[in-house]
């Protein structure tokens, strides 16, 4: 197949999001596609023919490891020169339309809100992933957070900030409370917050990032999660950072977290947690593949986070993890999220 991996982009997850195509496009290679990258923002100025899916490596040079801060997005912007409008880099529909499928290799609000997907849609282009509205209702961590309590999934109190509202935090919750962008992924902008000062402050920083935020209240407890593939739960994993907090460094910098899986549950509570993952994905209209976070308490009591839509694929990340712990190699899972994607589009 001729395949498109799609990266990059103009997300403040934007190096996660190739170090995850990278991956991907090696898998597929190695199993006998025609793959190769693009850079959804800046595109491709050479010649567009079917060469370009035989073997280029149009960006390839600017790839390094994640790092530990965000990516300079200003700086990158200037890279397109004077055709800096728009989120399409040059030649990049033109070479979608040609691929037999686009894999999603994007992360972030631009490639997980749902707005590149109804574009593709419009054009008849077959994608991997979610459909535009699971997409969009996903992204928005306030918005899922209110579906999963009409549909009885248990999820942290919490709710929404916006710029032009008061920061007067409700008498019905108590510190500690975790601060987060609404449409944000990676842990980037999240802080947790023990008192009235450091609560303005990380309001301060998440709105660097997005003009809503989501507050609620922090659960102390084992993290979690679940990989969702083709409506079925993959097997549970742990995480155990070694830092104490999942963020942005510990999920993608090697050795800062330990990794279970399976994870060490009764058989009964992982029951309950791929249930409940499973819930998610039909609740929030997930497609193909997915990965639902989770808190359990001292108690043992459940919590959802959020759902991922399109979860990472770097040599750190979780689904291929899981993936792995049921039995299938990366290769394969690459190939399986394509296939379901081409069910999806019959």
């Amino acid at each position: 197949m001729n395949i498109i991996v799609l990266a990059g982009g103009l997300s403040t997850e934007r190096d996660v999001s190739i170090s995850t195509g990278t991956q991907v496009c090696e898998a597929l290679r190695q199993r006998g596609h025609q793959a190769a990258m693009l850079d959804v923002f800046l595109g491709y100025k050479g010649e567009i023919s079917e060469n370009f899916f035989v073997r280029n490596d149009a960006f390839r040079d600017s790839i390094g490891e994640i790092k530990k801060e965000d990516p300079d997005l200003k700086e990158l912007k200037k890279m397109r020169g004077e055709a800096a409008d728009g989120f399409f880099g040059p030649g990049v529909i033109a070479l979608c339309r040609m691929a037999d499928i686009v894999y999603m290799a994007l992360h972030g609000a631009e490639g997980e809100n749902g707005k590149v997907q109804a574009a593709f849609d419009l054009l008849g282009i077959h994608y991997t992933g979610s459909g535009y509205l699971g997409s969009a209702v996903a992204m928005d961590k306030g918005l899922s957070k209110k579906i999963f309590m009409v549909e009885g999934i248990p999820t942290p109190k919490g709710y929404t900030v916006t710029k032009n509202e008061a920061y007067t935090v409700p008498e019905t919750m108590r510190y500690p409370l975790v601060v987060k962008p609404c449409c944000g992924g990676s842990s980037v902008g999240v802080s947790i917050v023990d008192n009235e000062s450091e609560y303005h402050t990380a309001l301060e920083a998440a709105f660097r990032y997005e003009d809503e935020v989501v507050v609620e209240e922090c659960i102390k407890g084992r993290e979690f999660s679940v990989g969702v593939l083709g409506g079925e739960s993959l097997p549970v994993i742990e995480i155990i950072p070694k830092t104490g907090f999942y963020d942005y460094e510990t999920k993608y910098q090697p050795g800062m977290a330990q990794d279970v899986c399976p994870a060490e549950l009764s058989e009964d509570k992982s029951s309950q947690m791929r249930d409940y993952a499973v819930k998610v994905f039909d609740a929030l209209k997930l497609e193909t593949y997915g990965r639902i976070d989770f808190l359990m308490d001292e108690k043992g009591e459940l919590y959802c986070l959020e759902a991922n839509t399109l979860p990472g694929m770097t040599p750190t990340s979780l689904l291929p993890q899981e993936a792995a712990a049921d039995g299938m190699d990366y290769g394969a899972l690459c190939e399986e999220i394509i296939s379901l994607a081409l069910e999806k589009n019959d």
